[in-house]
């Protein structure tokens, strides 16, 4: 590839990232709104479904995106994954009731399930491994940092002054330009494999993830045996297919059999620290939905500049380990101060608190996908990559459910804001596991660059 043509594809890869980044959040502030025009009566009932048939689908496709990307290469899959997310993006803009938006936001989820995985494979082929600190962390950092902030408040300024559904129409134009960028510029030169792929596989991890995000955020706690048999009939598989959708021989990897139970933990810990904020500024401080993410913007500072600064850093080539202990050091810490709110905290100090918070984070996302690509051969970026994704949004969705039950059963014998920093410092004790368990993880090791590998 020209490096003209490297510009147009890296641009359309921004765009990609940040509209995942911005949907993960957009949504929320628009909520009430959407209930109120598609079905007053009822939809609050089925509001959980806007986020969740989103997520499901989402996680569900996560591991045939990985092994799509190695089998068939990762501009396809790529191409593909937009295509999708701007079909379910329309339809949720043109939905009339709130079962036509379910439906169509679980189709924009399968494209948005891609969206941020793949992409993130398409960076690691476009750039040098010594490079990808500083496009993965550095870029992860910077727009985890903007999506965190700017997302609530486009949701907010949408529903105000437009209607909520240009939060999904938006999406058209951006993907659009996303979409003939990388059609037109984008030479990746991979798969044509000719492998096959273990679809039985791949349904059973999606029926697993599945009934486990039910399981966790709904308390359908009778789906429990069905998600047991189906994670084994799984583990069988993989065992037993020719060509796995997630092999377990990559579990050998030093690096990777101590970076997945890592993310998972970081994933936990992460929602923690960041949902239960948005609770306390809007159940405890009484700040409006809308303002809440202003509050935020010391956490997104944070995220910004220590992103930015370790990934330039181990781009020069200093270590990456000392980053990731200093950022899972400073959440834990951050946690912990949070865990000490009260009623009337002074919003300098909860901004000093949620800054600390960010300088942590921005120095934990993206170097563990970096240093994952790193350690796998070419022809299993796709698998690994989408596999430490995976592992996250199902961390994620774990520590969300047991946070929650933390705080119904805190709050009923006390105070809300006595819940809530019980869950902080939960979350604290999930980012101390994280950082003991980082002590072990290996960062020695360095990848040849993806063209030499083919």
């Amino acid at each position: 590839m020209s490096p003209a043509q490297k510009g147009w594809a890296m641009t359309g890869v921004l765009i990609t990232l940040v509209m995942a980044v911005l949907d993960q959040n957009i949504v929320s502030t628009a909520s009430w709104a959407i209930v109120s025009d598609l079905d007053p009566a009822h939809g609050l009932e089925r509001l959980p479904w806007l986020v969740t048939s989103y997520a499901l689908a989402a996680t569900a496709a996560l591991p045939l995106y990985g092994k799509l990307c190695d089998v068939h290469g990762a501009k396809r899959v790529y191409l593909a994954a937009i295509a999708l997310f701007l079909l379910g993006s329309a339809l949720c803009g043109l939905s009339q009731d709130m079962p036509q938006l379910i439906a169509s936001r679980a189709i924009q989820g399968l494209g948005g399930g891609g969206l941020m995985s793949v992409t993130l494979v398409v960076v690691a082929h476009l750039t040098p491994p010594e490079q990808r600190a500083t496009a993965g962390g550095g870029a992860g950092g910077l727009l985890a940092g903007v999506g965190l902030v700017a997302g609530p408040l486009l949701g907010g300024l949408f529903t105000d002054q437009v209607s909520w559904r240009w939060i999904f129409l938006i999406n058209l134009p951006f993907g659009l330009l996303a979409l003939v960028s990388a059609a037109m510029s984008l030479d990746l030169g991979d798969g044509g494999r000719h492998r096959r792929i273990d679809y039985l596989g791949a349904a059973l991890v999606a029926a697993a993830a599945a009934l486990f995000l039910l399981i966790v955020e709904h308390g359908l706690t009778e789906l429990i045996v069905a998600d047991v048999a189906l994670l084994a009939a799984f583990l069988w598989r993989q065992a037993t297919a020719p060509e796995p959708i997630l092999p377990l021989s990559m579990f050998r990897d030093p690096v990777l059999r101590v970076a997945l139970p890592l993310q998972f933990l970081t994933g936990a810990g992460m929602t923690g620290g960041l949902f239960y904020t948005i609770v306390y500024l809007q159940a405890v401080a009484g700040v409006e939905a809308t303002d809440s993410g202003l509050y935020l913007l010391p956490m997104a500072a944070g995220m910004i500049v220590s992103g930015m600064a370790s990934g330039v850093l181990i781009g020069r080539g200093h270590s990456s380990k000392p980053f990731l202990l200093a950022g899972t050091a400073m959440v834990t810490a951050a946690l912990v101060l949070l865990g000490r709110l009260a009623v009337d905290t002074s919003p300098w100090t909860l901004g000093l608190e949620l800054l600390l918070f960010g300088l942590g984070l921005g120095q934990i996302l993206g170097i563990v996908i970096f240093l994952v690509q790193n350690s796998v051969p070419a022809s299993e970026l796709g698998v690994a990559t989408t596999a430490i994704r995976f592992t996250q949004i199902l961390g994620s969705a774990l520590g969300a459910a047991i946070f929650g039950v933390i705080l119904t059963r805190v709050a009923a014998n006390g105070s809300l804001v006595t819940g809530i920093d019980v869950v902080f410092l939960s979350g604290a004790g999930v980012m101390a596991l994280a950082l003991a368990l980082t002590a072990f993880l290996r960062t020695g090791r360095r990848a040849e660059p993806v063209a030499a590998q083919r």
